[in-house]
């Protein structure tokens, strides 16, 4: 009984071995023979990317297929890159199996641009190429194609203030527009800006730029007070102050309101007559106040008047213009603090001590 088991294992090696030598012997060599051919678009396409038009097809891109000596499945990835970039940024457009097309949306090439740092609205120019992969093999790549596109962005346009103003007024360097306070407009597409800037140097100077840097539309001194150009020098700031600034590029208007803040209401001490002041920190960029307040309700305004004041419609220290009464939960010693800090996106807490 012993033999026949030794046998019967020697047998099974035996066959093992054989079908492990055949297997080898039969299998197909994979290694990159052929590299894919991208036939569309061609150089020279151009695409508007638009927010409206997200889910439709930017484009449809083909090739042929890649060769590997042998019949193995391929994925397919569309990469894009900054023109001359040698694809050492590159991002995806997508990925696709034994497939020799996909289509692209208006959204997934507008994601892929904008995470190249695309400047929206700007036509730049990409390179493209496809790359081809299968198993451990070797990565084959495509021709390469240039296209044009112009991206888009649903944020909120921006107008950054770099000028003289910013080192006394706690916005880092002089001049800087990394540090320098900025405008938001009221929502995509929309030329109203709005924000508030804290002036603590006198004799000040300033600019307008659509960009964090010098490149894009810069807006100086109009011909007229309250009005600027984008052909202008530099534009004088007022005197010392926390400011609201509101600028309109289309009319080319700008409007600077000092601004000096309190709480008003039941809840104060002043009652809905008189506001309590609040102080300005220029390092924190915060208006605050410690208070001793009622379980009532209480606003936020602006020269001891009614022409600017803030609520709370939430409920949600997200202020809004006009908006409802804000609820002090009970009665006892706050510290109150109002951050105008980020455009049109106001915001306050209430810290009870």
């Amino acid at each position: 009984m012993r033999n026949l088991t030794k046998a019967i294992i020697a047998l099974f090696a035996v066959l093992a071995v054989s079908c492990t030598i055949d297997e080898v012997k039969d299998r197909a060599v994979i290694e990159p023979v052929g590299a894919p051919v991208l036939t569309a678009p061609t150089t020279g396409a151009s695409y508007v990317l638009k927010p409206e038009n997200a889910a439709t097809q930017a484009e449809r891109f083909t090739w042929t297929s890649a060769n590997y000596g042998g019949p193995v499945e391929i994925e397919y990835t569309i990469e894009i890159d900054k023109k001359g970039n040698k694809f050492a940024t590159v991002q995806s457009l997508g990925a696709i199996k034994a497939q020799n097309q996909l289509s692209v949306t208006v959204e997934a090439m507008n994601k892929a641009v904008m995470n190249l740092k695309a400047t929206p609205f700007t036509p730049t120019d990409y390179d493209v190429r496809i790359k081809a992969i299968t198993g451990l093999a070797t990565p084959m790549y495509s021709n390469v194609i240039n296209i044009t596109i112009s991206a888009y962005t649903t944020d909120n346009p921006k107008l950054w203030m770099p000028g003289s103003y910013q080192a006394a007024s706690g916005y880092g360097s002089d001049w800087t527009h990394a540090t320098a306070a900025q405008l938001s407009a009221s929502g995509f597409g929309k030329v109203d800006f709005e924000g508030y800037v804290n002036f603590a140097a006198a004799d000040s100077k300033y600019k307008y730029t659509t960009q964090a840097n010098w490149d894009g539309t810069n807006y100086g001194a109009g011909a007229t007070a309250g009005t600027i150009s984008t052909t202008g020098g530099d534009i004088n700031g007022p005197t010392i102050g926390y400011y609201r600034v509101e600028v309109d590029t289309e009319k080319l208007t700008q409007k600077l309101t000092a601004t000096a803040w309190g709480i008003v209401g039941a809840a104060t001490t002043g009652g809905w007559d008189n506001s309590t002041a609040m102080t300005y920190d220029k390092d924190k960029k915060v208006w605050t106040i410690t208070a001793t307040l009622k379980a009532d309700d209480m606003k936020f305004r602006a020269n001891n008047a009614w022409d600017i004041n803030f609520g709370d419609d939430g409920a949600d220290g997200i202020l809004e213009y006009g908006a409802a009464n804000i609820k002090v939960p009970s009665a006892g010693n706050y510290t109150v603090t109002l951050d105008l800090s980020k455009p049109r996106a106001y915001t306050y807490t209430l810290k009870k001590n």
